[in-house]
């Protein structure tokens, strides 16, 4: 064990000496706009409460009392234990709501890229990934053996010269909607035109389009007008939803097929009941508070522009991701630093979670954010703007 073990402190070590070694800090409160660190309060532009859910009060009471009618377990595959009719119930709503015929519920996002792709794909099929897609969807695509092809980021003529030229029994093509460091979205409409022409299944990534996208907050589909497609959605609960887990929507046979195939989902305890219970009145607010979304809109456009205005390298559109793109990784934990000792939580992001080269900090607007905290942000930066830009 002591030679593991130096191997290991070694590697982190190595970390250290690239600027990239992580550690976890401490919340004495709940991840809302200010958060405690230790004795301070921050104002947090690192979290993914975008609409301001977590904690809301009808989704609070939805998760208590499933709770006190179907207790704190589902007690273990859906496939063993029983399957509890609030997830039945739960999983047709959310179907619904993204405008697909079928749903099943999964404890996390992560586990349901995961298993499900390594389930719709193996030795002798396709996928074809975005070169920014999430590490959820790479892993996925790495554990399924199937061939992978990268396409460059957004670029669809790549993707059709490689669709022409790349013939596989199965072929996936598979992408985030908004990608989670870049915050830009895919042309999911030209995607959906795409699989169709090219005879392949699609599968998005609706995780931070979840809550935000479209008239009533269903994500991508219903932001570009796509109803009745072939296609698979994946969303998450823990974003814009403000509650937990993850829940995939397709066709009725795409999901009787996972629950005969996906091991994810075959070998795992099902979720905990008051996620169903917070995901079905996480989404009914979505639907009736509209204002929340409209209210991010104005904040994260204001913030887009201010970073425009100082000449920061950022996102080419506004959106509720902004990265701030600074390129080497001790120049990205110094100006968290620098944000952190004013009373700004926001972290660094460095390889391998984005490319080489392209560390960054990641800010996230959220509905509870003002416009006094984002310019508590552009004051500090531009005082601070010969050191970022040189």
């Amino acid at each position: 064990m002591r030679s593991f073990n130096e191997y290991l402190n070694r590697y982190l070590e190595d970390l250290k000496q690239k600027q990239l070694y992580r550690n976890m800090e401490v919340l004495k409160s709940g991840c809302h706009r200010i958060v405690h660190i230790g004795k301070r309060s921050f104002i947090n532009f690192c979290s993914n409460n975008y609409l301001g859910l977590n904690g809301h009060s009808d989704i609070r009471k939805a998760m208590i009392e499933s709770i006190a009618k179907w207790g704190t377990s589902s007690g273990a595959s859906r496939l063993i234990s029983g399957d509890l009719e609030l997830f039945e119930i739960a999983e047709k709503k959310l179907a619904k709501f993204k405008g697909l015929e079928a749903s099943l519920i999964f404890p996390s996002g992560y586990q349901a890229n995961v298993s499900i792709i390594s389930s719709l794909v193996g030795e002798g099929d396709i996928v074809f990934s975005d070169e920014l897609n999430h590490a959820s969807i790479i892993d996925g695509c790495r554990l399924s053996k199937a061939r992978i092809i990268i396409y460059k980021h957004r670029d669809f003529f790549d993707l059709k010269k490689k669709l022409e030229s790349e013939i596989g029994k199965r072929r996936l093509i598979v992408t985030d909607s908004v990608f989670s460091m870049d915050g830009d979205i895919a042309n999911i409409k030209e995607l959906v035109d795409i699989a169709e022409r090219y005879d392949c299944a699609l599968l998005i990534d609706d995780a931070h389009a979840t809550g935000i996208l479209g008239k009533n907050g269903s994500g991508s589909l219903e932001h570009y007008g796509i109803k009745g497609r072939d296609v698979m959605v994946l969303a998450t609960g823990g974003k814009a939803l403000g509650v937990s887990g993850a829940f995939f929507c397709s066709s009725d046979i795409v999901r009787k097929y996972l629950i005969n195939r996906c091991r994810g989902f075959i070998y795992s305890t099902g979720a905990i009941p008051a996620i169903p219970a917070g995901l079905m009145a996480s989404i009914e607010v979505v639907k009736k508070e509209g204002w929340r979304r409209e209210r991010l809109k104005s904040l994260y456009t204001y913030f887009w522009r201010g970073l425009k205005d100082l000449g920061l390298s950022t996102s080419e559109e506004p959106s509720h991701i902004l990265p701030l793109i600074l390129g080497d990784s001790e120049k990205a934990i110094r100006v968290s630093k620098k944000l952190y000792e004013k009373g700004i939580y926001a972290r660094a992001i460095r390889p391998p979670t984005v490319p080489e080269n392209s560390s960054r900090i990641r800010f996230c607007i959220t509905a509870e954010h003002n416009y006094e905290d984002i310019e508590i942000v552009l004051q500090i930066l531009k005082k601070n703007l010969d050191y970022i830009l040189n």
